[in-house]
Formats: structure tokens, sequence, C-alpha cells
């Protein structure tokens, strides 16, 4: 008799940039705790910063509503200097390991994370990816956005959350979004109750 294969626990949301990843986890975080206000849930999510029409940066904000600098076009002390860049941004490693690190924390009675996302920027910070790495080995189910790979390229620590064994791969586009929604919402719940 052939073992069971353990169902997924990680959900990973790729797609292109723009097409909704982090308003469908936002939505999808939104209904859970409406229709299931006794979980706890832990993690963040990016936002766009806008001046206007134009995006200028990303803050990251935890669920629970802190939230601070992650990348700026418009910032130019002399600390940022030595802050690594992605595109026209400098990405602010500190912030992030201040909001996003305290949420990747695995702890007793945690039923989901939501991670919101495993980027380019995000991995700046040498202690991201392990502390990503332990939410994933924990068994704690995971809802979480990764980049769609560039020219067929994936970034490393994208590529093993990607084939993780674990983990169930989603792609949204235009045409899915609402379905998606649903899809992703049923999963969490069947692993959330699942015994």
């Amino acid at each position: 008799m052939a073992a069971a294969i353990a169902p997924a626990k990680c959900i990973l949301v790729t797609g292109p940039p723009g097409v909704g990843k982090t308003t469908l986890v936002m939505r999808v975080f939104e209904t859970l705790r409406a229709s299931q206000p006794h979980l706890s849930i832990r993690g963040f999510y990016t936002r766009e910063v806008r001046e206007g029409s134009e995006r200028v940066g990303f803050e990251v904000v935890t669920l629970d509503g802190r939230h601070g600098p992650l990348a700026s076009s418009k910032i130019s002390s002399a600390e940022s200097l030595r802050w690594p860049t992605v595109g026209k941004y400098k990405v602010n490693v500190r912030s992030l390991e201040s909001l996003a690190l305290p949420e990747l924390q695995v702890k007793e009675g945690t039923d989901l994370f939501i991670i919101d996302e495993v980027g380019k920027m995000e991995l700046f910070s040498s202690s991201f990816f392990p502390a990503v790495m332990r939410v994933l080995e924990s068994d704690i189910p995971i809802l979480a956005t990764i980049p769609i790979p560039k020219l067929g390229r994936d970034i490393p620590g994208v590529a093993r959350l990607r084939n993780h064994p674990g983990a169930t791969v989603l792609t949204l586009n235009a045409a899915n979004r609402e379905m998606m929604r649903e899809n992703v919402y049923d999963q969490l719940v069947n692993m959330l109750t699942a015994t």
C-alpha cells in the first residue's frame, strides 16, 4: 500500500506585476477574519506608496496595522547610499526586518501565516528567507505571494519555495481573479479544518 501524500500546507500565488496578488491575499484575509474571527493569523503585506499617479515606493504593513518603508525611489540620505537597489528603488532592509521578522516567528497557537511577498526586495535580508523556511517547515498553513519568473529565470529563494513538496502554486491573471479568490479561500479553510 502506497503512503498517503501529505496535503499541501502552502499556497503560493504568482502572476505578473500589477495583476492583483496583494489584493487577492488581502481579500482572502478579510474574508477569513469575518468568517472565522477566532483564527490567529500572523504576517504582513506590501503596499504601494504613491505621489499622485506615480508609484514612488513600497511599505511593509503587518496584519495588525504597523507599517514602515520597504523601498523608495525618492530617498537620498547618506545611509540609503549603502542600501541595495531593485530598479529605481532603494530597499530599506532594516525596516523590513523590524516589521516582517517578528511576524514570521513560529509560535504556539498560530493558525495561518500570510507573507506578501517573497521577492527580490525581501530577499536582500539575510534573515528573511531562513524565517520563511522555518514557517514552511512548521506545518502551519501559509498563504504567500511570489513573483513570476522573469524571462524564464526564477530568483533562487523563490524557486526553492515554488518547488517545495508542500507548496501549491496558483497563477493569477486578469481573467481568473474572482474564481481564484474563492479557490484560495476554500483551500485555506480546508487546510485549517483538516485533522
